[in-house]
């Protein structure tokens, strides 16, 4: 017999009950990426160059020195800054601890993968929505395939990047702070209503 109230106590995305269609079209498309792992990595002082090492030698991966992102089978790491990056897992939960055991030496880990939520959001006038919160350049020029951008948009702050264009045109994955989902769907939802905004 089932307890009350255990449903209260089961895992939930950030943006469940957010994510919803909006205006007519599809010109962006939004999919929740929960049960994403994620995981802070910073280098311990004067560790990086063997970090760098490790992490070549563990996950196939040539770490980034900069605002880039590079993946190698489920795992990428994105540099959010000096000796700083974010790093995602399509395994999911366990990450922080496999980092740990795999680095820990040589880096800080941190378990994000409760504390950010994030989206990926692709289509024709994704730039466009995007382009009305967004102080940074994502002219496909600028802002190529594996680039990495720490901003904001509307006072929220994000980590956004850029992956390969898909059928549906441009690629962005964008993580907040968990806390933050729903003032950032609120934001994106009146941003992208114009082109029309679906989930999938």
């Amino acid at each position: 017999m089932r307890e009350a109230g255990a449903d209260l106590l089961a895992p939930r995305s950030a943006f469940a009950g957010l994510a919803v269609a909006v205006g007519s079209g599809a010109g962006v498309i939004a999919t929740d990426r929960d049960g994403l792992g994620l995981a802070t990595v910073l280098a311990r002082k004067g560790r990086v160059p063997a970090l760098a090492e490790r992490v070549r030698a563990r996950f196939g991966i040539d770490l980034p020195q900069g605002p880039q992102s590079a993946e190698g089978g489920a795992h990428a790491f994105a540099g959010t800054g000096p000796g700083a990056w974010l790093t995602t897992s399509e395994d999911g939960d366990g990450l922080a601890a496999m980092l740990r055991e795999a680095l820990g030496d040589l880096a800080a880990v941190s378990d994000q993968s409760g504390g950010l939520a994030v989206l990926r959001l692709s289509g024709a006038r994704v730039r466009d929505a995007l382009a009305k919160g967004v102080a940074i350049d994502l002219h496909p020029r600028e802002f190529t395939p594996g680039d990495v951008a720490v901003t904001s948009a509307a006072h929220i702050g994000l980590t956004l990047w850029r992956l390969a264009d898909n059928a549906d045109g441009a690629v962005f994955e964008i993580a907040v702070a968990r806390s933050l989902a729903g003032s950032f769907w609120h934001w994106l939802s009146g941003s992208a209503a114009e082109f029309g905004l679906i989930v999938r």
